[in-house]
């Protein structure tokens, strides 16, 4: 039986490859295909995303949809109380997220691993079922129909003390002594030590809380009674009550909802990866 040429052997060693990033390319097309869809909708003429065939891209192109959400229904305010809210939540969680997995990680004191244990363990308990008790806690404070009744239960989270102890038990402790052997106190060193050498990872958790704030929608929910206080998600669900018939409007609100933060996460995927990498590989 005579051997395979040259270009037979080049084809098997490719046909392997060939496969993966063909699986990968239809992956990302049908992962893609409803935001484009989504964005094409949402350029549109009134009631054209409802036609039968259904139309993969408008006939004529128009922003009409756009400008009637900021004049018509004042997205620009609901744009702003998610900015706003999602921002001050991402920078109070960094701040005590990254002190709390300063201490577990380097600190020695009674029942630290056991705490850390326990604060692990909790992290299987579902969100849902602490709703109830923590909206109690807060309307006995006053906080209900307050920015801060959002903001409160996401400014610690396990997940992102566990994160930030997880990449600092592989900086030594030697160097924590040096500086405190030049002066230096503790506070000095969590803010120009520590905060500096954690900042991958400080990207990966300021885009998991922000993600995270920005696309909630049952707290806010629960807690904001007052429409003019909505975040985006809430607002958008509201539209769709009133507006269910108006597909095009509907999809130009969700493409300026998903928008932002896909800008986000572009802006921020290198030090994105390079977080998850090193937070999951250090420890």
């Amino acid at each position: 039986m005579p051997e395979p040429g040259p270009i037979h052997r080049l084809a098997r060693s490719l046909l392997p490859a060939l496969l993966l990033y063909g699986a990968l390319a239809a992956g990302a097309a049908l992962t893609l295909l409803p935001l484009l869809w989504m964005l094409a909708a949402s350029l549109m003429p009134a009631g054209e995303a409802n036609s039968y065939p259904p139309r993969l891209w408008p006939s004529t192109v128009t922003f009409e949809h756009y400008a009637a959400l900021f004049t018509r229904l004042d997205l620009g305010r609901y744009l702003l109380n998610s900015a706003l809210l999602a921002g001050a939540t991402t920078l109070i969680s960094l701040f005590i997220n990254s002190m709390a997995g300063y201490a577990f990680a380097k600190f020695r004191f009674r029942y630290r691993d056991r705490l850390f244990q326990g604060l692990l363990a909790a992290m299987v308990i579902p969100a849902q079922v602490a709703m109830l008790p923590l909206f109690l806690l807060l309307k006995q404070f006053g906080l209900i129909n307050t920015y801060w009744g959002v903001i409160i239960p996401g400014m610690a989270s396990i997940f992102g003390i566990f994160l930030i102890r997880q990449y600092l038990l592989a900086i030594p402790d030697s160097l924590l002594d040096a500086a405190r052997m030049d002066g230096a106190g503790e506070f000095r060193i969590y803010w120009s030590l520590i905060l500096p050498l954690c900042r991958p990872i400080l990207v990966t958790l300021a885009i998991f809380t922000f993600l995270g704030a920005w696309n909630d929608f049952m707290w806010p929910l629960i807690v904001l009674t007052d429409s003019s206080m909505y975040t985006l998600p809430v607002a958008l669900a509201n539209l769709l009550g009133e507006h269910v018939q108006d597909t095009e409007l509907m999809m130009a609100g969700s493409v300026l909802t998903v928008l932002p933060v896909m800008l986000l996460f572009v802006a921020l995927q290198k030090y994105y990866i390079a977080g998850i990498m090193l937070g999951g590989m250090k420890g």
